[in-house]
């Protein structure tokens, strides 16, 4: 990776802003990835038939309980911590994120297979021993095989180059979150990132336009200029037609009239990367609120809970924790952690020189993210 830009400097007023969207975009996209999880293998009718024709209204129970997050919010919280680690490691003078990204969603797929944290691992940081993490959600065949050896896939080699799902782009909304670099530099993170499981451009391309989507987002612009830059970015990659063309139908589907489930399901398409990011960019925009954008992100034919993962990302991160509804909030699985891992991504990214660099590092920063 290249260099990042420019350091920002951080009033007061801008440190709050930034943590609120932080806060945001993470429990937006586990909030709805845990709403859309009850209905996340239902097509559109039986979903209907359980929930009324405008879906299901509240949160529901999946694995056992209301509130359940997946395998999709366990790997962005592992976004989360590698970015921080990229960072803490970066005063040794080794800089490369993906590598740092790789080990940690190395360390998700141990919650995989584990009974529980390894408190003999010492490196493992603070993230990793949560155990309410070492559980099973519905994790996809290209993530375990992806992550299922230390071969790190990349663009040039990427691991499973035939998958097109949405798993990689719904865990790099933390890529977005990195404001004070170029937009280009945080698509190519998360197009790097990406094809260590998803190696169809359709699947890696779609990560690293939601990434700038995002990154805007979290900058303060709207979505329309946000959809725009990532669409610029876009035009340079090869094979990327299907995902350009896919939001730019979202779009234009902004201009069709009322919100239907109908052009939700066309939006999603046959539940690959592009139709999902497009589908959640779509939900976004025509939302009146942050409920109602979830609720049409879930209720369609496709994978609801990558898609209300997607669209939740987006609206956290445009406006802020404070628009989220807060009763399903208060039910959200995990969410003390979630609260703990955006704090402290937002103190790393505006005083990270405060807790480590040559003049002295805290102690408790180092054992929370270790360098190794």
């Amino acid at each position: 990776m290249g260099s990042t830009g420019a350091a920002a400097v951080w009033g007061r007023a801008e440190q709050q802003d930034f943590r609120s969207r932080v806060r945001g975009t993470l429990l937006g996209a586990a909030v709805g990835d845990a709403f859309g999880a009850p209905v996340d293998a239902l097509a559109l009718d039986a979903i209907r038939e359980a929930h009324g024709p405008d879906g299901p209204a509240d949160l529901a129970p999946a694995h056992g309980r209301r509130g359940a997050v997946t395998h999709l919010t366990q790997l962005t919280l592992f976004s989360v911590d590698g970015l921080i680690r990229a960072q803490v490691r970066r005063d040794t003078g080794a800089w490369h994120p993906p590598t740092d990204l790789h080990r940690a969603y190395r360390r998700w797929a141990a919650t995989q297979r584990d009974w529980g944290p390894d408190l003999r691992r010492e490196d493992d940081g603070w993230l990793a021993r949560e155990e309410w993490l070492y559980v099973r959600r519905d994790p996809t065949r290209a993530l375990l095989l992806g992550l299922g050896d230390d071969t790190m896939g990349t663009p040039d080699s990427p691991k499973n180059p035939g998958e097109r799902g949405a798993e990689a782009a719904a865990r790099s909304a933390p890529f977005g979150l990195l404001v004070g670099w170029e937009p280009q530099l945080v698509a190519q993170l998360a197009v790097e990132c990406a094809t260590q499981t998803h190696g169809h451009p359709t699947g890696y391309l779609a990560a690293g336009a939601y990434a700038v989507v995002v990154h805007g987002l979290a900058r303060g612009e709207s979505l329309d200029p946000a959809v725009q830059r990532a669409l610029g970015l876009l035009a340079a990659r090869p094979g990327h037609e299907p995902v350009s063309s896919a939001l730019q139908h979202a779009l234009g589907a902004v201009r069709q009239g009322l919100p239907t489930a109908a052009r939700v399901t066309e939006l999603t398409g046959p539940g690959t990367a592009e139709g999902l990011v497009a589908a959640a960019v779509y939900c976004a925009l025509v939302g009146e609120d942050v409920r109602h954008g979830l609720r049409l992100a879930v209720n369609h034919d496709g994978p609801s809970a990558a898609t209300g993962a997607l669209t939740g990302g987006l609206l956290g991160a445009l406006h802020g924790e404070t628009a989220l509804p807060p009763a399903w909030l208060a039910e959200l699985e995990g969410r003390p952690t979630i609260l703990e891992l955006a704090d402290d991504f937002a103190m790393e990214m505006t005083q990270g020189p405060a807790l480590h660099g040559p003049a002295g590092s805290s102690p408790g920063w180092l054992a929370r993210y270790p360098r190794a």
